[in-house]
């Protein structure tokens, strides 16, 4: 019997293969469906605590601080600084462009996000296995979603919550709105929000204004504010803004005639912020504002001491007497100036601030070494000893301590006149001994040093921790009469709308002398002689009324000059960071090169008068035997009959 066949079609017959279309459209169901599954997993597990974006062009910032020099100058802003938003439209057209070319030229094609994109990104972050930070393909909107709403934190979390928002954002606003929107609260570093404020800070111009090369170098900031500073960064900024250029040529927003016009024509910073003068000085008056103010909620104007013309000099000279002195291990320097009322007018914490920010106008505490030594005399002459007082320059001992001089030589008898301008140790020493050393100690603080001072006998010779805005301070008695004087920076606070918030003037006082006559006279006949013919010749400058004195610390680790004339004070030190030694370099070397160097260009401008107090009738004559005969003796010792010799600076404590 023949095998019954199975109908064609019927039951058990194999079904036939999908077509090529019923393939597509079968696996295109497939994968929507699972897509549909996993986005809307995907929003229940990142959706779930999204910030709130009803506060959209609601703008939270930090308020701005600007600080105006004595004259209404401006010295630099700080905290954050916003912009009324800019139209699109009033922009140059190469504007937008620029930041569209190296940020997201696919930017009209995608829908918020760039699956591209992310996946290079992807693929770059498997492959460093986590090594440095998280590469995130992000478009414009992306970028503005973060910006608006997140935190800068790279985690895959965020960027998931990224792209949500990105997505909200391109279907709530047009293209046109997302990148005005972007533009306008983007950051550009240096405490600027939007292309507007970028623009006035770095340009001192409207973005309507920018020039192509300017807009270049805008747009290439936003791969890192602070790297690609056209301030603090210059060539990598140049560089960086080369490359947007090249991209806009790429995708033909602007022609190769265009790119090589850009690259003719110089890019000028905003000078405030292109020679980051009184920075130190800034940092420092900030931390005052928030002392004196607290807190700002509003946008706040300070008008300060500072006098920029004098500070300009003061860095210069700095920067080239360090760099003068660099062979002799000098790395380092610091100067203040402050008139006879204590306004800083010059402050100047460091050579390069960009390179550090440390302050060692007064953060750092140094030994005084030898600049300490007019406290020992001053409390000296308020004990009844005159200039001319006969004191011997011999070897001494303090219970375990023997101080010796610089040249290791002793001149027998002598004047402290002549003990003060030579910096004789072994005088310095013994007169603290006699008149108490917590006298001296009671002097220097009555006169304006606010750190602690040991009691040892070295305190003679400086072995006290000072900062250069003390020693300015207590110096200060000297230039202006005797009066006390205390450093400040700031006048006056007010806000941007003149309501005034703390002024200097009104609790000011009366002025406190601190030095009498003929203690403060006999003061500045002898310090005028250790610039007329002592230590501090190097700091002389022809044709003016002036005083000072020197100072070197153990193993050479410090060096100082203190100086002043009538009514203006400088301190200028120099040394290491590291408290290394340098190669033997003195108080009468560098900083007093340093110090005639700023006070050469600061003395004509400041039109000083001679030094208050310094003009006491002088001392009766002493009999011929006496002090005659010891000064005599002196220049015997001191020069050998010969013309006096280049001063020496004095050795430190040891």
């Amino acid at each position: 019997m023949a095998n019954a066949q199975t109908p064609k079609g019927g039951p058990g017959a194999p079904r036939p293969g999908r077509t090529p279309l019923q393939q597509v459209i079968y696996w295109t169901l497939v994968l929507g469906v699972w897509g549909l599954i996993f986005l809307t997993a995907f929003f229940a597990v990142f959706a779930v605590d999204l910030p709130d974006t009803s506060k959209l062009y609601e703008v939270t910032r930090q308020p701005s601080i600007s600080y105006l020099d004595r004259s209404g100058a401006l010295v630099a802003v700080r905290g954050s600084q916003y912009a009324p938003p800019v139209d699109l439209d009033k922009l140059p057209p190469y504007v937008p462009k620029a930041f569209i070319a190296i940020e997201d030229r696919w930017y009209y094609w995608h829908f918020g996000f760039n699956p591209w994109g992310i996946a290079r990104s992807q693929i770059y972050n498997w492959t460093h296995h986590g090594r440095g930070p998280l590469r995130g393909g992000s478009t414009i909107t992306q970028q503005l979603a973060r910006n608006l709403f997140l935190t800068p934190n790279q985690t895959y979390r965020r960027k998931a919550q990224e792209l949500i928002l990105a997505m909200w954002l391109e279907a709530r606003f047009s293209k046109k709105q997302v990148l005005e929107l972007y533009l306008n609260r983007v950051y550009f570093g240096a405490g600027a929000y939007g292309i507007e404020a970028a623009s006035q800070r770095y340009f001192g111009k409207p973005a309507a204004q920018l020039s192509l090369g300017e807009s270049a170098l805008l747009a290439g900031m936003m791969k890192g504010p602070s790297r690609y500073s056209p301030v603090a960064a210059t060539d990598r900024a140049a560089r960086r803004a080369t490359v947007v250029l090249d991209e806009m040529v790429r995708i033909h927003a602007i022609t190769p005639a265009q790119r090589d016009e850009a690259f003719r024509a110089p890019v000028r910073v905003n000078p405030v912020l292109a020679n980051q003068r009184a920075q130190y000085f800034t940092d420092w008056v900030d931390n005052e504002v928030r002392q004196l103010v607290g807190e700002p909620t509003e946008d706040l104007v300070v008008e300060t001491t500072l006098d920029l013309p004098l500070q300009a000099s003061a860095e210069q000279a700095v920067q080239a007497g360090v760099a003068g002195a660099k062979a002799l291990g000098v790395e380092q320097g610091a100067l203040v100036s402050l008139d006879g009322e204590g306004r800083i007018r010059a402050y100047v914490g460091g050579t390069n601030y960009l390179q550090t920010q440390f302050d060692r106008a007064t953060q750092a505490k140094r030994q005084a070494g030898s600049a300490f030594k007019p406290f020992v005399y001053l409390t000296a002459m308020e004990a009844g000893r005159t200039p001319d007082t006969p004191v011997v320059d011999e070897p001494i001992t303090i219970g375990n301590w023997t101080p010796r001089n610089y040249t290791g030589k002793y001149l027998g008898p002598i004047t402290l006149e002549v003990a003060l301008k030579e910096s004789i140790n072994t005088v310095a020493a013994r007169l603290a001994n006699e008149v108490g050393t917590a006298n001296v100690a009671a002097t220097a603080r009555r006169l304006g040093i606010t750190s602690p001072i040991q009691l040892d006998p070295s305190m003679a010779l400086g072995a006290v921790e000072v900062s250069p805005l003390e020693m300015a301070q207590a110096y200060a008695p000297f230039s202006n009469g005797g009066v006390w004087a205390k450093g400040y920076g700031i006048e006056r606070i007010r806000t941007a709308s003149g309501r005034v918030l703390y002024d200097h003037g009104v609790d000011k006082g009366a002025r406190r002398g601190v030095i009498g006559q003929p203690a403060l006279g006999y003061m500045i006949r002898m310090m005028r002689q250790v610039i007329a013919s002592g230590t501090g010749g190097r700091a002389n400058v022809p044709g003016f009324d002036l005083a000072g004195k020197t100072g070197t610390t153990s193993d050479y680790k410090d060096a100082w000059f203190v100086g002043y004339t009538g009514g203006f004070v400088t301190a200028v030190w120099v040394g290491k960071d590291d408290n290394k030694p340098m190669k033997k370099v003195t108080g009468g070397g560098a900083p007093a090169a340093i110090w005639h160097d700023y006070m050469a260009a600061a003395l004509p401008r400041l039109k000083v008068q001679p030094i208050p107090g310094g003009d006491i009738a002088p001392p009766p004559p002493a009999e011929p035997d006496a002090i005659g005969a010891i000064v005599e003796g002196v220049q015997d010792l001191l020069h050998g009959g010969r013309e006096p010799p280049a001063p020496q600076e004095e050795e430190a404590p040891h």
